[in-house]
């Protein structure tokens, strides 16, 4: 032992844990491309018992100590502050996020919804709930599960199956080597998600002798995977048998920045796009080869060249449901696929051709061993019908041969889409995520820009709309921001308007009132359930709810909450309100009553909901006969698809 040399001494700073973590996270950067950009900018989050004297007093130091280095924003609702972040990350392509710190018990678990909706949709977001006692020195404790079975189970356990990386710092020494594991998944396109680390109370205002290094400045790289030859080769093979070949642009196009390599390619070879609800955008909708939504919320020109394709070319989707028609989509016998994806779990989908790699990559190299070959000009021109036809289905939609032709002389959801599509400009955003709203906006949105449409129907989380608008706007304010909600939507978590207005970000909130829920409405009344529970009425003297309308007035709601708020009644009223809205620097909300019996246009395609096999009622009876009509339809696309 004495054959070696004393060791240097190691520099070292004395920190809490939670100061620690502050001080780490500030350091952080991404980098693509050779550009680089801090990863958190900045920590939501609600203090309670279990984080304030941890890591609030380390954010609180760190806010005096070195401003803007993590800066804090205080939000409403714990699962609301998480989909302001991952909004935010989604709108700066993956490369930037927020941390979240929540306290223990109802704080922490108020994040998991927010958690999964971050996993679903492959978008990062770190999550530091407080955790109970490392030590059990108090225990039981307020807000602490107890367990007969188990000591070392608490309710953040449940963040296991939602989140793509997990862990617990029990000890300090444990901190550097979970901050790097986080660090790798938040960075890692493929892998990425909700990230939670979580932290015991006494151990966050634990102190430790850290060294300095930790809290240097750190890039971590995010790459583009090339794609193997092999594997391109296969592909290019398969493609260049087809006859009648469609591509199908995910989000994975969207955040690989590759749009332009994208438009290029199709350009070249003729081959119809198109867009799911996370890839819309991918190309503006009056491109030629642009054929705009696919599947159950689709145009009929995208699904009806879905039905006769012959190879099918998926880029960055994870071909949900909905983009497949629940499997439905792809109807000709010989159908094979091509799929490009960073993630091997969506890549081997459908039994594909597997082309693993970055979506701008690859594009371009598909593109360049695919010169000189293209689709027929006979092709071209049924693509350049099949869209003209809808987008002429969409104008009548926009602007009906007798406006304002709902009930009472109510706009129709369709004519106020329209409304807000031509108020807004091609840079703007929408924004929206669950109800009827999605898929409308799926079929009729015409998207100007690739980031001019932000739908999250990944988890389809209401309540999503208004905090995610926030983190929107934050990411990007040289942009308006248009959040679509019904009153479904609204009423699950309005309050974010009040960090809105508490950190000046202006949004511009259109309010569709139809007393109800107008989405599950309709499906109820399609599979036969005869819209059962999906109005807001009293309870009737038979004891069901179809008494009359519910006095319920969420524009005094919204203007309780410090915004602005305009009543529209028609389309001049509501044009005239959103052009103020617009050139206000306040959030607003637009309010206007519309029909909710007048759906939007047909995709003529079908979403599997099952309905009961055996019932009494002639509506579920009719319901299912067009049910096992569908289902017929449906395949597992398991064949070989290797040329």
């Amino acid at each position: 032992v004495s054959e070696f040399p004393p060791p240097a001494a190691l520099e070292t700073v004395r920190l809490t844990v939670s100061q620690a973590v502050v001080r780490f996270l500030a350091q952080q950067y991404t980098e693509r491309d050779g550009q680089r950009q801090r990863l958190f900018a900045g920590c939501f989050g609600i203090f309670g018992h279990g984080n304030v004297a941890g890591l609030g007093q380390a954010l609180l130091q760190a806010e005096i100590d070195t401003p803007g280095a993590l800066p804090y924003v205080l939000g409403r609702n714990e699962q609301a502050v998480v989909h302001t972040a991952v909004a935010y990350a989604r709108a700066r392509d993956r490369l930037q996020t927020w941390a979240v710190s929540t306290s223990v018990g109802p704080g922490s678990t108020n994040t998991l919804t927010g958690a999964a909706l971050a996993t679903i949709n492959r978008l990062p977001v770190l999550l530091l709930p407080a955790d109970t006692f490392a030590t059990r020195s108090a225990g039981p404790l307020l807000q602490e599960l107890e367990r007969p079975d188990s000591g070392d189970v608490t309710v953040n356990d449940a963040f296991r199956p939602v989140s793509r990386y997990f862990d617990r710092i029990w000890r300090p020494e444990q901190l550097p080597g979970a901050l790097l594991g986080a660090m790798r998944v938040l960075t890692d396109p493929a892998e990425t998600g909700a990230v939670t680390l979580c932290f015991p109370q006494d151990v966050q205002a634990e102190a430790f002798d850290w060294p300095v290094e930790l809290f240097a400045e750190r890039s971590w790289h995010v790459g583009r995977p090339l794609p193997e030859p092999a594997a391109l080769a296969r592909a290019v093979e398969v493609i260049r048998s087809a006859r009648r070949p469609l591509l199908v642009a995910g989000g994975g196009v969207i955040y690989a920045q590759a749009t332009e390599a994208l438009e290029a390619f199709a350009t070249a070879t003729g081959i119809p796009v198109a867009q799911t609800q996370a890839g819309k955008g991918a190309l503006p909708y009056d491109h030629r080869q642009s054929v705009g939504a696919i599947g159950s919320t689709g145009t009929t020109a995208a699904n009806d060249l879905a039905r006769q394709a012959d190879v099918v070319i998926g880029i960055g989707t994870r071909y949900q449901d909905f983009t497949t028609a629940s499997r439905t989509a792809f109807t000709d016998p010989g159908v094979r696929f091509v799929n490009v994806n960073v993630a091997a779990m969506d890549a081997v989908k459908h039994a594909g051709v597997t082309v693993q790699a970055d979506a701008r990559e690859a594009l371009t190299a598909l593109t360049d061993a695919l010169a000189g070959w293209s689709v027929a000009d006979a092709y071209r021109a049924r693509t350049a019908e099949l869209a003209a036809a809808w987008e002429a289905t969409v104008e009548a939609a926009y602007h009906p041969a007798v406006p304002s032709a709902g009930e009472g002389g109510r706009l129709t959801q369709n004519e106020v889409i329209g409304v807000v599509n031509e108020v807004s400009a091609a840079r703007d955003v929408v924004v929206c995520a669950a109800g009827s709203m999605p898929g409308d906006l799926h079929k009729m949105w015409r998207v100007r820009d690739r980031k001019g449409y932000h739908v999250e129907y990944g988890y389809s989380t209401m309540g999503y709309e208004i905090p995610g608008g926030i983190g929107i706007r934050m990411a990007s304010p040289d942009r308006d921001v248009f959040v679509m909600i019904g009153d479904g939507s609204y009423l699950m978590m309005p309050t974010e308007l009040v960090t809105a207005v508490q950190e000046g970000v202006k949004i511009v909130v259109v309010l569709v009132q139809n007393h109800g829920f107008a989405s599950i409405g309709a499906l109820s009344e399609s599979l036969g359930s005869q819209r059962f529970g999906t109005r807001y009425r009293y309870r009737a003297a038979n004891g069901r709810l179809e008494g009359d309308v519910l006095p319920v007035d969420l524009a005094a709601n919204a203007a309780s909450l410090g915004v602005d708020v305009l009543i529209a009644q028609d389309g001049p009223s509501l044009e005239a309100a959103l052009r103020k809205a617009k050139a206000s620097d306040r959030t607003t909300v637009v309010h206007v009553e519309t029909d909710p019996l007048i759906d939007a246009p047909s995709s003529q395609s079908w979403w599997d909901v099952p309905v009961s096999e055996v019932s009494t009622l002639s509506s579920t009876q009719q319901a299912r006969a067009v049910y096992d009509r569908w289902k017929s339809v449906q395949r597992p696309f398991l064949a070989p698809s290797q040329p």
